[in-house]
């Protein structure tokens, strides 16, 4: 094994990913199999609320929601007896309730607000705070959380004109308090030898009517939306040794978008 495949190399590495049934989640989870890694799934099935888990060889699998503190540390009982540590956590979960794509901040209920907030944000922070606490002892890991462009600028309105929906203000709150958290973890567990990165993509294909991909692709640099086989480069290049000098940075894999 030459230098790059051993700086890159995640064979036999614990990974655990939020989300993992999501657009990019979904992609994660199958290149990090083929990677031969050793995988902890987990995401939230709507219309199954009840606590979960399914248990393989190299796998585990949960159905489990982010916001719920005592979801979260069964997950945690279960990688302690099952894997006894994780090397990587991927937060990839977020959430888009009933009424997520009110774009007026005058307008959107409450009710929506919280729940993003709680998911997108006390979730990232309680994957955090529990599953990190799993790296301390080995003094090693790497932490990526999702955040957004929308946590770096502003959603821009002329990306919906003539649309009937936007970015909501409480996803923008949600993904900008990632970034802040992101940075205040990487610099007090940094001693301990945990980084955390936020990984920032923009755009991802999927499905878009023909008007959105037309005010997306007059407003990116790169003049096209991001396809989710992009984010495979920044997420190993994360997970590895390959950014061990990498912590407390807004990784941005968003065609240019907050370069304007």
């Amino acid at each position: 094994m030459n230098i790059y495949q051993k700086i890159f190399n995640l064979n036999n590495k614990i990974v655990l990913i939020t989300g993992s049934r999501g657009l990019l989640g979904e992609k994660i989870l199958k290149t990090f199999r083929k990677l031969n890694a050793k995988i902890i799934a987990v995401d939230y099935i709507k219309n199954n609320k009840e606590f979960n888990f399914i248990r393989k060889n190299r796998e585990l699998s949960f159905n489990a929601d982010m916001s719920n503190t005592a979801h979260v540390k069964l997950i945690t009982k279960k990688i302690q007896s099952h894997f006894k540590k994780v090397d990587v956590i991927i937060n990839a979960h977020q959430i888009k309730p009933e009424g997520f794509l009110s774009n007026k901040p005058e307008d959107l209920n409450e009710d929506i607000w919280k729940r993003i907030i709680d998911v997108n944000l006390t979730g990232t922070f309680l994957s955090c705070k529990y599953f990190g606490k799993l790296m301390f002892k080995q003094k090693k890991g790497s932490i990526i959380n999702f955040g957004s462009t929308y946590g770096v600028v502003s959603s821009n309105y002329n990306l919906y004109n003539k649309l009937k929906f936007g970015n909501p203000i409480a996803y923008t709150a949600s993904k900008g308090g990632i970034s802040s958290l992101t940075k205040y973890l990487a610099t007090h567990w940094a001693k301990k030898g945990i980084r955390v990165n936020c990984l920032i993509p923009h755009g991802v294909a999927n499905n878009h009517s023909a008007q959105f991909k037309k005010n997306f692709e007059k407003m990116s640099p790169l003049g096209r939306m991001m396809e989710k086989d992009e984010i495979i480069g920044p997420i190993i290049f994360l997970s590895s040794d390959a950014s061990s000098y990498c912590t407390g940075t807004d990784f941005l894999v968003e065609g240019g978008w907050t370069a304007w």
